[in-house]
């Protein structure tokens, strides 16, 4: 039964489409963009088509960007000798939120995950070894530490450690703020196992 109008029905399904979007969620969405300006919502809505008709993936790193190759890619300054593979954009914005990272990316487009049917032939693994072929000395594995991320990290270690190239990964710990008591054995191991001097 309809106990609203057919457009907002439907604008809520579209919104509950979205990843982590529930049904109510949706639904508040819907009725916030029935209150809004319509000057607004055009700009919204212009928005949503220029993201599908503008941006595109990066013919080098697979990075989203509306040019081709990338900012970072085509950026000067960056340290070319260095690549950082990362499963999916937004890590590569999160890493460069730090400003501590000066190399380049690899964007995977997702990790390994054979019970989804994800396997190496669906990710960026061959342009990854391509762009191996020139000067790199040292590629950072950056994966999410989820069992799909540490899966594809050893993957890549194996394939990548017959190459001339160092294979290092991000380190994996306790985060700043944390308390130990609160925190699982997994993390507490490699916490201890990827200690440093002082």
């Amino acid at each position: 039964m309809l106990y609203t109008s057919e457009t907002i029905q439907q604008l809520t399904e579209e919104f509950s489409r979205l990843p982590g979007i529930g049904r109510k969620t949706a639904q508040r969405l819907a009725l916030y963009v029935l209150k809004m300006p319509t000057d607004e919502v055009r700009a919204f809505a212009q928005a949503l088509v220029d993201v599908k008709e503008k941006v595109r993936y990066c013919s080098v790193c697979s990075n989203i960007t509306e040019n081709d190759p990338c900012a970072i890619c085509a950026g000067p300054k960056r340290n070319r000798r260095i690549i950082c593979v990362v499963e999916e954009p937004n890590d590569v914005i999160a890493l460069e939120k730090t400003h501590e990272f000066n190399g380049l990316y690899h964007v995977l487009g997702g990790a390994l995950s054979p019970l989804d049917g994800v396997g190496p032939e669906d990710l960026k693994v061959k342009e990854l070894l391509n762009r191996l072929a020139g000067e790199i000395d040292e590629v950072i594995l950056a994966l999410n530490p989820n069992v799909e991320g540490e899966t594809t990290t050893l993957y890549l270690a194996k394939l990548l450690k017959p190459l001339s190239v160092k294979v290092t990964r991000i380190a994996r710990g306790l985060p700043i703020g944390g308390d130990l008591e609160f925190a699982d054995e997994a993390t507490l191991t490699r916490a201890l196992e990827g200690r440093v001097a002082l």
